[in-house]
Protein backbone atom coordinates (compact mmCIF):
# COMPACT_ATOMS: atom_id res chain seq x y z
CA UNK A 1 0.00 0.00 0.00
CA UNK A 2 1.03 3.35 -1.17
CA UNK A 3 1.04 6.63 1.07
CA UNK A 4 -0.62 9.25 0.37
CA UNK A 5 0.76 11.88 -0.97
CA UNK A 6 0.54 15.50 -0.01
CA UNK A 7 1.13 18.13 -2.46
CA UNK A 8 3.19 21.80 -1.41
CA UNK A 9 3.64 19.72 2.59
CA UNK A 10 6.35 17.38 1.32
CA UNK A 11 8.24 18.73 -2.08
CA UNK A 12 4.96 18.93 -4.40
CA UNK A 13 3.38 21.59 -5.79
CA UNK A 14 -0.25 21.71 -7.22
CA UNK A 15 0.66 20.53 -10.91
CA UNK A 16 3.91 18.99 -10.35
CA UNK A 17 4.93 15.09 -10.30
CA UNK A 18 5.42 13.92 -6.74
CA UNK A 19 8.73 12.76 -5.71
CA UNK A 20 10.11 9.71 -6.56
CA UNK A 21 9.67 7.40 -3.60
CA UNK A 22 11.99 4.16 -2.43
CA UNK A 23 10.72 1.40 0.28
CA UNK A 24 12.92 1.37 3.17
CA UNK A 25 15.33 -1.57 3.86
CA UNK A 26 15.50 -4.24 5.90
CA UNK A 27 18.07 -2.01 7.85
CA UNK A 28 16.18 1.34 7.77
CA UNK A 29 12.84 -0.06 8.86
CA UNK A 30 14.57 -2.36 12.22
CA UNK A 31 16.02 0.71 12.87
CA UNK A 32 13.51 3.35 12.39
CA UNK A 33 11.15 0.56 14.87
CA UNK A 34 13.27 1.20 17.52
CA UNK A 35 14.41 4.53 17.78
CA UNK A 36 14.55 6.35 21.09
CA UNK A 37 15.75 10.01 22.00
CA UNK A 38 18.00 9.07 24.81
CA UNK A 39 20.32 7.29 22.06
CA UNK A 40 20.02 9.01 18.88
CA UNK A 41 21.30 6.23 15.99
CA UNK A 42 23.84 8.49 14.33
CA UNK A 43 26.93 7.66 12.41
CA UNK A 44 29.96 10.44 13.17
CA UNK A 45 32.55 10.68 10.44
CA UNK A 46 35.61 13.12 11.30
CA UNK A 47 38.04 14.03 8.82
CA UNK A 48 41.45 16.34 9.77
CA UNK A 49 42.93 18.25 7.16
CA UNK A 50 46.10 20.06 6.43
CA UNK A 51 44.55 23.23 5.69
CA UNK A 52 41.07 24.55 6.22
CA UNK A 53 38.62 24.56 3.52
CA UNK A 54 36.47 27.70 2.63
CA UNK A 55 32.88 27.27 3.80
CA UNK A 56 31.41 28.97 0.75
CA UNK A 57 33.10 26.81 -1.94
CA UNK A 58 32.53 23.35 0.13
CA UNK A 59 29.06 24.05 0.49
CA UNK A 60 29.04 24.82 -3.38
CA UNK A 61 30.55 21.46 -3.63
CA UNK A 62 28.99 18.93 -1.24
CA UNK A 63 25.70 20.40 -2.73
CA UNK A 64 26.87 19.27 -6.06
CA UNK A 65 27.84 16.02 -4.60
CA UNK A 66 24.66 15.24 -3.13
CA UNK A 67 22.90 16.08 -6.30
CA UNK A 68 25.71 13.47 -8.09
CA UNK A 69 24.82 10.68 -5.73
CA UNK A 70 20.97 11.69 -5.57
CA UNK A 71 19.93 8.27 -3.50
CA UNK A 72 21.75 10.41 -0.48
CA UNK A 73 18.65 13.47 -1.06
CA UNK A 74 15.63 11.75 0.58
CA UNK A 75 13.48 12.01 3.42
CA UNK A 76 10.69 10.09 5.31
CA UNK A 77 7.27 10.13 3.25
CA UNK A 78 4.31 10.91 5.45
CA UNK A 79 1.60 8.09 5.44
CA UNK A 80 -1.19 6.38 7.90
CA UNK A 81 -0.60 4.07 10.79
CA UNK A 82 -2.27 1.13 8.25
CA UNK A 83 0.33 1.35 5.34
CA UNK A 84 2.27 -1.45 4.41
CA UNK A 85 6.12 0.17 4.11
CA UNK A 86 7.81 2.78 5.38
CA UNK A 87 9.35 4.96 2.47
CA UNK A 88 11.61 7.41 1.04
CA UNK A 89 11.07 10.78 -0.88
CA UNK A 90 13.58 11.35 -3.13
CA UNK A 91 14.32 15.37 -3.78
CA UNK A 92 16.05 17.26 -6.13
CA UNK A 93 17.86 18.80 -3.25
CA UNK A 94 18.00 20.08 -0.34
CA UNK A 95 15.15 20.85 1.32
CA UNK A 96 14.48 24.79 1.76
CA UNK A 97 15.59 25.58 5.09
CA UNK A 98 18.08 22.54 5.50
CA UNK A 99 21.81 23.93 6.59
CA UNK A 100 23.79 21.05 5.76
CA UNK A 101 26.51 22.70 5.86
CA UNK A 102 27.38 25.08 8.52
CA UNK A 103 30.39 26.70 10.41
CA UNK A 104 30.15 26.94 14.30
CA UNK A 105 31.80 29.13 16.14
CA UNK A 106 35.93 28.53 16.74
CA UNK A 107 37.80 28.70 19.23
CA UNK A 108 38.49 26.33 22.59
CA UNK A 109 36.16 23.15 22.99
CA UNK A 110 34.53 23.78 19.60
CA UNK A 111 35.27 20.47 18.38
CA UNK A 112 34.61 18.75 21.42
CA UNK A 113 30.97 20.35 21.43
CA UNK A 114 30.60 19.14 17.66
CA UNK A 115 31.26 15.67 18.90
CA UNK A 116 28.88 15.88 21.58
CA UNK A 117 26.27 17.28 18.88
CA UNK A 118 27.12 14.48 16.48
CA UNK A 119 26.01 11.64 19.36
CA UNK A 120 23.29 13.57 20.99
CA UNK A 121 21.53 15.53 18.01
CA UNK A 122 20.40 13.30 14.54
CA UNK A 123 19.77 15.04 11.42
CA UNK A 124 16.10 14.46 11.08
CA UNK A 125 14.42 11.99 8.73
CA UNK A 126 11.87 14.45 7.47
CA UNK A 127 13.74 16.68 6.01
CA UNK A 128 16.43 16.12 3.10
CA UNK A 129 18.81 15.02 3.01
CA UNK A 130 19.51 13.27 6.44
CA UNK A 131 23.19 14.38 7.07
CA UNK A 132 24.74 17.73 8.55
CA UNK A 133 28.42 18.50 7.87
CA UNK A 134 29.92 20.96 10.24
CA UNK A 135 33.60 22.92 9.21
CA UNK A 136 35.72 23.17 12.65
CA UNK A 137 38.73 25.08 11.25
CA UNK A 138 40.17 22.05 9.71
CA UNK A 139 38.41 19.32 10.77
CA UNK A 140 35.20 18.58 8.36
CA UNK A 141 32.48 16.90 11.10
CA UNK A 142 29.59 15.14 9.20
CA UNK A 143 26.68 13.42 11.26
CA UNK A 144 24.67 11.08 9.02
CA UNK A 145 21.35 9.85 10.65
CA UNK A 146 21.82 5.79 10.67
CA UNK A 147 18.24 5.35 9.99
CA UNK A 148 18.80 6.06 5.99
CA UNK A 149 22.42 6.14 5.72
CA UNK A 150 25.48 4.24 6.68
CA UNK A 151 29.12 5.99 7.04
CA UNK A 152 30.71 4.10 3.97
CA UNK A 153 28.19 5.55 1.87
CA UNK A 154 28.62 9.21 3.31
CA UNK A 155 32.19 8.80 2.81
CA UNK A 156 31.69 8.53 -0.65
CA UNK A 157 29.47 11.54 -1.21
CA UNK A 158 32.66 13.24 1.04
CA UNK A 159 35.01 12.01 -1.66
CA UNK A 160 32.98 13.11 -4.66
CA UNK A 161 32.91 16.85 -2.69
CA UNK A 162 36.97 16.42 -1.95
CA UNK A 163 36.65 16.31 -5.94
CA UNK A 164 34.71 19.03 -6.97
CA UNK A 165 36.23 21.25 -4.71
CA UNK A 166 39.63 20.86 -5.48
CA UNK A 167 39.89 19.27 -8.73
CA UNK A 168 42.10 16.54 -7.71
CA UNK A 169 41.42 12.67 -8.64
CA UNK A 170 39.47 11.43 -5.53
CA UNK A 171 38.92 7.96 -6.95
CA UNK A 172 39.02 4.78 -5.10
CA UNK A 173 42.09 2.94 -4.47
CA UNK A 174 42.61 -0.97 -5.51
CA UNK A 175 41.45 -3.06 -2.12
CA UNK A 176 44.80 -4.74 -0.99
CA UNK A 177 45.34 -8.22 -2.14
CA UNK A 178 45.09 -10.86 0.35
CA UNK A 179 46.89 -14.08 -0.50
CA UNK A 180 44.62 -17.45 -0.37
CA UNK A 181 43.55 -19.20 2.89
CA UNK A 182 43.48 -22.26 2.11
CA UNK A 183 40.89 -23.96 -0.24
CA UNK A 184 37.47 -22.61 -1.34
CA UNK A 185 34.21 -23.79 1.05
CA UNK A 186 32.77 -26.49 -0.08
CA UNK A 187 29.22 -26.77 1.04
CA UNK A 188 27.81 -25.12 3.76
CA UNK A 189 30.87 -23.10 5.27
CA UNK A 190 31.44 -24.13 8.65
CA UNK A 191 31.65 -20.26 10.61
CA UNK A 192 33.05 -21.99 13.42
CA UNK A 193 37.03 -22.36 12.47
CA UNK A 194 36.62 -25.69 12.52
CA UNK A 195 35.67 -25.57 16.62
CA UNK A 196 31.83 -26.79 16.37
CA UNK A 197 31.76 -24.08 18.59
CA UNK A 198 27.98 -22.58 18.93
CA UNK A 199 26.80 -20.02 21.70
CA UNK A 200 23.32 -22.18 21.49
CA UNK A 201 20.40 -20.74 23.66
CA UNK A 202 22.87 -19.48 26.31
CA UNK A 203 22.59 -15.67 26.81
CA UNK A 204 26.26 -14.20 25.98
CA UNK A 205 28.54 -11.98 27.59
CA UNK A 206 27.61 -8.39 28.11
CA UNK A 207 29.94 -5.01 28.81
CA UNK A 208 30.42 -5.05 32.25
CA UNK A 209 29.19 -1.22 33.83
CA UNK A 210 31.71 0.89 34.83
CA UNK A 211 31.12 4.70 36.23
CA UNK A 212 28.19 5.81 33.70
CA UNK A 213 28.78 9.68 32.92
CA UNK A 214 26.08 12.10 33.07
CA UNK A 215 23.36 12.82 30.05
CA UNK A 216 21.48 9.96 28.36
CA UNK A 217 23.44 10.11 24.83
CA UNK A 218 26.95 8.47 24.19
CA UNK A 219 30.22 8.71 24.99
CA UNK A 220 33.31 8.66 22.81
CA UNK A 221 37.19 8.21 22.35
CA UNK A 222 39.39 8.78 19.39
CA UNK A 223 43.15 7.80 19.48
CA UNK A 224 45.43 6.80 17.00
CA UNK A 225 47.41 4.04 17.29
CA UNK A 226 50.06 2.03 15.12
CA UNK A 227 48.80 -0.30 12.05
CA UNK A 228 49.40 -3.76 13.87
CA UNK A 229 52.40 -5.79 12.01
CA UNK A 230 51.19 -8.71 9.81
CA UNK A 231 54.01 -11.40 8.32
CA UNK A 232 53.98 -11.40 4.71
CA UNK A 233 51.71 -14.23 4.01
CA UNK A 234 49.68 -14.55 6.97
CA UNK A 235 45.98 -16.54 6.89
CA UNK A 236 45.00 -13.63 8.87
CA UNK A 237 43.87 -9.92 8.03
CA UNK A 238 44.13 -6.79 10.14
CA UNK A 239 40.74 -7.25 10.74
CA UNK A 240 41.34 -10.55 12.25
CA UNK A 241 43.66 -8.84 14.54
CA UNK A 242 41.02 -6.12 15.81
CA UNK A 243 38.69 -8.62 16.17
CA UNK A 244 41.25 -10.53 18.66
CA UNK A 245 41.88 -7.21 20.19
CA UNK A 246 38.49 -6.63 20.93
CA UNK A 247 37.01 -9.97 22.19
CA UNK A 248 40.52 -9.80 25.06
CA UNK A 249 39.85 -5.89 25.65
CA UNK A 250 36.42 -6.93 26.84
CA UNK A 251 36.84 -10.41 28.52
CA UNK A 252 39.66 -8.29 30.75
CA UNK A 253 37.39 -5.52 30.86
CA UNK A 254 34.38 -8.14 32.56
CA UNK A 255 37.04 -10.08 34.52
CA UNK A 256 38.84 -7.42 36.54
CA UNK A 257 34.52 -5.93 37.58
CA UNK A 258 34.20 -9.99 38.64
CA UNK A 259 32.22 -11.41 35.87
CA UNK A 260 32.56 -15.24 35.13
CA UNK A 261 33.78 -15.66 31.58
CA UNK A 262 30.88 -16.10 29.18
CA UNK A 263 30.73 -16.74 25.48
CA UNK A 264 31.08 -13.55 23.59
CA UNK A 265 29.61 -12.36 20.33
CA UNK A 266 31.38 -9.53 18.25
CA UNK A 267 28.79 -7.80 15.50
CA UNK A 268 31.21 -7.77 12.06
CA UNK A 269 29.74 -5.59 9.05
CA UNK A 270 30.46 -6.99 5.46
CA UNK A 271 30.19 -4.31 3.14
CA UNK A 272 30.65 -5.99 -0.54
CA UNK A 273 29.86 -2.63 -2.56
CA UNK A 274 32.00 -1.16 -5.16
CA UNK A 275 33.41 2.09 -4.11
CA UNK A 276 33.12 3.64 -7.59
CA UNK A 277 30.70 6.39 -8.19
CA UNK A 278 28.20 3.85 -9.07
CA UNK A 279 28.41 2.56 -5.05
CA UNK A 280 24.82 2.48 -3.72
CA UNK A 281 23.81 4.69 -1.27
CA UNK A 282 22.20 4.02 2.02
CA UNK A 283 22.21 1.44 4.39
CA UNK A 284 23.84 -1.16 2.44
CA UNK A 285 25.99 -3.65 4.78
CA UNK A 286 24.93 -6.60 6.07
CA UNK A 287 26.04 -7.96 9.65
CA UNK A 288 27.58 -11.00 10.70
CA UNK A 289 28.59 -12.36 14.22
CA UNK A 290 31.48 -14.04 15.14
CA UNK A 291 31.21 -15.91 17.88
CA UNK A 292 34.08 -16.76 20.58
CA UNK A 293 33.74 -19.54 23.61
CA UNK A 294 34.13 -18.43 27.11
CA UNK A 295 37.90 -19.59 27.22
CA UNK A 296 38.50 -18.56 24.36
CA UNK A 297 40.11 -15.09 24.75
CA UNK A 298 42.96 -16.77 27.04
CA UNK A 299 44.32 -18.88 23.85
CA UNK A 300 47.51 -18.30 23.03
CA UNK A 301 47.68 -15.85 20.25
CA UNK A 302 48.87 -17.47 17.63
CA UNK A 303 45.71 -19.73 17.94
CA UNK A 304 43.43 -17.64 18.84
CA UNK A 305 44.22 -15.36 15.54
CA UNK A 306 44.16 -18.85 13.43
CA UNK A 307 40.75 -19.85 14.70
CA UNK A 308 38.90 -16.18 14.44
CA UNK A 309 40.15 -15.72 10.44
CA UNK A 310 38.67 -19.17 9.76
CA UNK A 311 35.70 -17.76 11.31
CA UNK A 312 35.50 -14.63 9.70
CA UNK A 313 36.72 -15.46 6.41
CA UNK A 314 34.06 -18.50 6.61
CA UNK A 315 30.96 -15.73 7.50
CA UNK A 316 32.12 -13.33 4.79
CA UNK A 317 31.32 -16.20 2.38
CA UNK A 318 27.98 -16.69 3.25
CA UNK A 319 25.37 -14.90 1.53
CA UNK A 320 22.33 -13.59 3.66
CA UNK A 321 19.86 -11.06 3.81
CA UNK A 322 21.19 -7.80 6.04
CA UNK A 323 19.75 -8.35 9.52
CA UNK A 324 19.47 -11.99 9.10
CA UNK A 325 15.99 -14.05 7.88
CA UNK A 326 14.09 -13.44 11.11
CA UNK A 327 14.61 -9.29 10.49
CA UNK A 328 13.52 -10.59 7.24
CA UNK A 329 10.75 -11.78 8.06
CA UNK A 330 9.86 -8.99 10.66
CA UNK A 331 9.97 -6.51 7.87
CA UNK A 332 8.07 -8.03 5.35
CA UNK A 333 5.01 -5.62 3.86
CA UNK A 334 2.37 -8.17 5.15
CA UNK A 335 0.91 -6.52 8.34
CA UNK A 336 0.69 -2.23 8.80
CA UNK A 337 4.01 -0.81 9.77
CA UNK A 338 2.59 0.31 12.77
CA UNK A 339 1.90 -3.77 14.00
CA UNK A 340 5.22 -4.56 12.88
CA UNK A 341 6.77 -1.65 15.01
CA UNK A 342 5.57 -3.03 18.03
CA UNK A 343 6.44 -6.58 17.40
CA UNK A 344 10.09 -5.24 16.31
CA UNK A 345 10.14 -3.12 19.71
CA UNK A 346 8.87 -6.42 22.09
CA UNK A 347 11.28 -8.92 19.80
CA UNK A 348 14.18 -6.08 20.79
CA UNK A 349 13.55 -6.23 24.81
CA UNK A 350 13.10 -10.09 24.48
CA UNK A 351 16.12 -10.80 22.99
CA UNK A 352 18.18 -8.54 24.93
CA UNK A 353 20.04 -11.03 26.31
CA UNK A 354 21.11 -12.89 23.03
CA UNK A 355 22.14 -9.70 21.33
CA UNK A 356 25.51 -9.64 20.67
CA UNK A 357 28.32 -8.47 22.80
CA UNK A 358 29.60 -5.68 20.94
CA UNK A 359 29.93 -3.99 17.23
CA UNK A 360 33.40 -3.86 15.77
CA UNK A 361 33.30 -2.11 12.53
CA UNK A 362 36.64 -1.77 10.95
CA UNK A 363 36.33 0.53 7.41
CA UNK A 364 40.19 -0.45 6.70
CA UNK A 365 42.16 1.57 4.59
CA UNK A 366 40.10 4.86 3.52
CA UNK A 367 39.57 4.27 -0.02
CA UNK A 368 39.80 7.81 -1.06
CA UNK A 369 42.24 10.67 -0.53
CA UNK A 370 40.21 12.84 0.47
CA UNK A 371 41.93 15.55 -1.45
CA UNK A 372 40.57 18.85 -1.58
CA UNK A 373 43.42 20.79 -3.59
CA UNK A 374 45.78 23.50 -3.01
CA UNK A 375 45.57 25.09 0.37
CA UNK A 376 43.49 22.76 2.38
CA UNK A 377 45.10 19.04 0.73
CA UNK A 378 44.46 15.56 1.41
CA UNK A 379 43.22 13.63 4.81
CA UNK A 380 45.64 13.21 7.61
CA UNK A 381 42.96 11.50 9.78
CA UNK A 382 39.54 9.87 9.27
CA UNK A 383 37.62 8.58 12.50
CA UNK A 384 34.44 6.58 12.29
CA UNK A 385 31.95 5.81 14.80
CA UNK A 386 28.65 3.40 15.22
CA UNK A 387 25.49 4.07 17.47
CA UNK A 388 26.46 2.27 21.07
CA UNK A 389 22.43 1.81 22.11
CA UNK A 390 21.96 -0.32 24.88
CA UNK A 391 22.21 -3.52 25.58
CA UNK A 392 25.03 -3.58 23.38
CA UNK A 393 26.17 -0.37 25.26
CA UNK A 394 29.84 -0.08 23.14
CA UNK A 395 30.92 -0.15 19.71
CA UNK A 396 34.14 -0.10 18.43
CA UNK A 397 35.23 1.83 14.77
CA UNK A 398 38.26 1.44 12.84
CA UNK A 399 40.31 2.95 9.70
CA UNK A 400 43.08 3.65 8.21
CA UNK A 401 44.70 6.64 6.79
CA UNK A 402 48.18 7.21 5.90
CA UNK A 403 49.91 3.81 7.81
CA UNK A 404 47.78 5.02 10.87
CA UNK A 405 45.48 3.58 12.87
CA UNK A 406 42.05 5.44 14.12
CA UNK A 407 40.30 4.16 16.61
CA UNK A 408 36.67 5.43 17.85
CA UNK A 409 35.21 4.06 21.14
CA UNK A 410 31.72 4.68 21.82
CA UNK A 411 29.72 3.62 24.50
CA UNK A 412 26.06 4.26 26.40
CA UNK A 413 26.27 7.07 29.17
CA UNK A 414 24.33 4.54 30.46
CA UNK A 415 26.88 2.12 30.76
CA UNK A 416 29.89 3.64 31.11
CA UNK A 417 31.98 6.86 31.64
CA UNK A 418 35.18 8.75 30.27
CA UNK A 419 37.27 6.54 32.70
CA UNK A 420 36.02 3.53 31.34
CA UNK A 421 36.69 5.06 27.65
CA UNK A 422 40.46 5.46 28.72
CA UNK A 423 40.84 2.29 30.18
CA UNK A 424 39.32 0.17 27.56
CA UNK A 425 41.20 2.16 24.78
CA UNK A 426 44.41 1.26 27.01
CA UNK A 427 43.22 -2.70 26.82
CA UNK A 428 42.56 -2.59 23.28
CA UNK A 429 46.07 -1.14 22.37
CA UNK A 430 47.82 -3.35 24.42
CA UNK A 431 46.17 -6.27 22.79
CA UNK A 432 46.47 -5.09 19.67
CA UNK A 433 50.35 -4.51 20.22
CA UNK A 434 50.17 -8.37 20.93
CA UNK A 435 48.69 -9.94 17.45
CA UNK A 436 51.72 -7.80 15.78
CA UNK A 437 54.78 -9.64 17.75
CA UNK A 438 54.51 -12.34 15.74
CA UNK A 439 56.94 -12.51 12.89
CA UNK A 440 56.58 -15.86 11.13
CA UNK A 441 53.44 -16.99 9.14
CA UNK A 442 51.09 -19.13 11.21
CA UNK A 443 51.45 -23.03 9.60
Amino acid sequence: MTAPHHPGRHGGRPGQEPPARVPFSTVDEVTRHCLTPREPETVHIEVHLPGRPDAARLRTAFTEALRRHPRILMREAPGAWYRRRYEWELTDGPDPGAEVVSVPGAGPGALEAARRRALSQAPPLTAAPPVRLEIIDRVLLLTVNHTALDGPACLRVLATAAELYGGRDNAPKAPPVRPPAGGAPRGRPDTTGGTGLTTGLAPVARVAHGTPGAGHANGMLVTELDVPERPKGAPYTVNDQLMVATARMIAQWNEGRGRPPRPLRITMPVDDRPRGMDMPIGNGTRLVEVPFAAAEPALPTAELLRLTAARTRALKAVQRPQLGRGAALLTAPVLPVAVRAAMARTARRALAPWTSTTLLSNIGRVPYPLDFGDGVGAARAVWFSAPARMPRGLTVTTASTGGRLHLALRWSAALLGPDDGARLRDLFARHLEATGRMREPLP
